[in-house]
């Protein structure tokens, strides 16, 4: 019978290997980092990017100039679950009303819906867009809203 107890550990155990200890140890004077040059030298990090005496992409590449980043739409995410907490039957979300209720959209381009949580107030929603999962879900509970 096997006891958990008894069993040894079968695999040999690989040593590591102890560099730069003597010309006896093969290994040893240079410690395979071969004869002079940064790469010999304690400290050295090869710099990412580095491509051997060709100029590096890094290099390259402009370092100033032109983006799409500020030409991209800054636009308000809102979930369903939220409109949920936030607005009562009958009330209608825009820009207007969530600028009254101390949203930042004034600096936006839209507000997009998203389908987070579940809808059960009838709101009238005046947004700039919506996900298809919302628009599935306001479609099935009957909520009117409007791509504006």
């Amino acid at each position: 019978m096997m006891y958990l107890s008894r069993l040894k550990n079968s695999s040999k155990k690989k040593r590591k290997k102890r560099i730069g200890r003597g010309p006896g140890s093969n290994k040893g004077k240079t410690c395979c980092r071969g004869h002079k040059g940064d790469k010999s030298r304690s400290g050295y990090k090869r710099r990412e990017g580095k491509e051997g005496g060709q100029l590096p992409l890094y290099q390259k590449l402009p370092h100033r100039g032109f983006s799409n980043v500020r030409f991209g739409k800054k636009i308000f995410m809102m979930n369903l679950d939220r409109i949920n907490e936030l607005f009562e039957d009958g009330e209608t979300l825009s820009r207007e009303t969530l600028l009254e209720k101390g949203f930042p959209v004034r600096r936006l381009d839209g507000i997009k819906i998203l389908s987070n949580g579940e809808i059960v107030k009838k709101v009238v929603i005046l947004a700039t867009a919506f996900s298809k999962m919302a628009v599935r879900k306001l479609e099935e509970k009957g909520i009117e809203f409007k791509r504006v």
